[in-house]
């Protein structure tokens, strides 16, 4: 994630907003966290969840693109968390929290299951004894990424400046690997000017998701299969663990 120009790259990152305003995983967070005193938003982005958490509670924004930050600081709310430059991976805040969160599928770039543990490594080192972690990863099984291709992703952007601008993806998943390497497309009509990203993101099965949230010595209360609280199911488009240290 560090080096993908999608979040590190100001030309990019003035897009991410345009194309990431709410939905039901927003929804959902903002009522799960219930009474919860202290959050740590891992790969908080430009924080527009993170900022609306932080109206009456202790606030943490992390996340290592600048980039990313210079935009959640500058958002309305944005003062009232404390933004931290920082990989997931490696992040130790000295600190623990109520509710651990690590949402917008910020899970899957992490490509390998060294990483994916670290990450998990990450959220039980910042949990308090009663507090609770939820994230989520696109389930496999449901191979979005074939509906990723040009044709079917084509759509137009508003942008504030440049107006309406042409977007599309395309994608390609690794047989071996799994991994699924992704090209963000942004083209501005007026003078054809061109934006471009490569992405790569894994996909890990549950199977794998649980084993590896158990060896970290947390314990999963729930799996969602969608942000709208359907349980996980092999042909649910989500994995959505909620849990606690063990």
């Amino acid at each position: 994630m560090i080096d993908d120009r999608l979040y590190i790259d100001p030309e990019l990152v003035q897009f991410y907003d345009l194309e990431n305003e709410g939905g039901d995983d927003v929804d959902f967070i903002m009522g799960f966290v219930g009474d919860a005193k202290s959050v740590l938003d891992l790969g908080c982005g430009t924080g527009a969840l993170t900022a609306m958490l932080a109206d009456g509670r202790a606030v943490t924004g992390a996340d290592p693109a600048p980039a990313m930050l210079d935009v959640a600081r500058k958002r309305c709310g944005g003062d009232r968390v404390e933004w931290v430059e920082g990989d997931a991976r490696s992040l130790r805040l000295g600190k623990s929290f109520d509710l651990v969160i690590l949402t917008g599928h910020a899970f899957q770039v992490f490509l390998t299951a060294d990483d994916q543990r670290a990450v998990l490594d990450t959220i039980a080192a910042h949990l308090a004894s009663d507090g609770r972690f939820i994230f989520d990863s696109r389930n496999p099984l449901a191979r979005e990424w074939q509906e990723w291709g040009p044709d079917d992703s084509r759509r137009t952007v508003a942008h504030p400046t440049f107006g309406a601008v042409e977007a599309w993806n395309d994608a390609v998943q690794d047989a071996v690997t799994g991994i699924v390497t992704y090209d963000t497309f942004y083209r501005v009509p007026a003078g054809g000017r061109q934006f471009h990203a490569q992405s790569r993101i894994a996909f890990p099965a549950q199977q794998a998701l649980a084993e590896m949230i158990a060896a970290a010595g947390l314990v999963v209360d729930r799996w969602l299969g969608s942000w709208q609280g359907a349980p996980y199911a092999p042909d649910t488009g989500e994995i959505i663990p909620i849990g606690r240290k063990a």
